[in-house]
């Protein structure tokens, strides 16, 4: 068991991001069974869920005349415009099926607010609501994190690079993760955390 200050952050392992889900990600539930393994290994444990309204605006069907994938300028910025997901109580919004989540002490649900799409775990894509995962983790005595989930280049990507600005110190388990990787999203993703000092691994250091 690793010590007190480390904390590991499983993201949005959802129905609708794995295969047959309303936003798939190639290989998606490949990942379970080593993010179940891990979780042994660590004393705080989070899991984030997409929760949005039926509703919610990052949704194409909600623009009319938009397609998937489509960009829109949204209050707070570009907005990629996605299938409907995770939305609230649907089978396609709950947990892939085999993920421990049992071991988790915290979920956070994020992308709830219909005006305002969320990607981090920190931080709503406004990038200033706060979702209050920082605190909890600084009271649970957190120092360093380890990032698993769902989909490396958009949910990971952003929480990553958020802990990293807030002072964590930050690893990112690329086996542990798929993409999307819509439009080159995984290389400007890659090179964003580059940068920012966030550590991309395949395995256990």
């Amino acid at each position: 068991m690793r010590d007190e200050t480390e904390a590991l952050i499983v993201i949005d392992i959802q129905n609708d991001f794995c295969p047959g889900g309303a936003l798939a990600v190639a290989g998606g539930d490949e990942i379970v069974p080593g993010v179940n393994a891990l979780m042994e290994d660590f004393p705080t444990i989070v899991l984030t869920q997409d929760w949005h309204p039926a509703d919610h605006t990052s949704f194409a069907s909600q623009h009319p005349g938009a397609a998937p994938f489509g960009m829109v300028d949204m209050p707070y910025g570009p907005q990629v415009l996605w299938p409907d997901h995770c939305v609230q109580g649907s089978d396609g919004a709950a947990f892939c099926p085999g993920l421990q989540v049992d071991r988790a002490q915290l979920l956070i649900r994020k992308g709830f607010r219909r005006a305002l799409d969320s990607y981090s775990a920190f931080f709503e894509n406004d990038r200033r609501t706060a979702t209050g995962l920082a605190g909890y983790l600084r009271e649970r005595g957190a120092e360093h994190l380890t990032m698993v989930g769902l989909a490396t280049d958009f949910c990971v990507a952003w929480s990553a690079l958020d802990a990293a600005r807030l002072g964590f110190e930050v690893t990112l388990r690329a086996d542990l993760c798929r993409a999307i990787n819509l439009d080159g999203s995984l290389a400007a993703a890659q090179q964003q955390m580059q940068k920012a000092g966030v550590s991309v691994v395949s395995a256990s250091g």
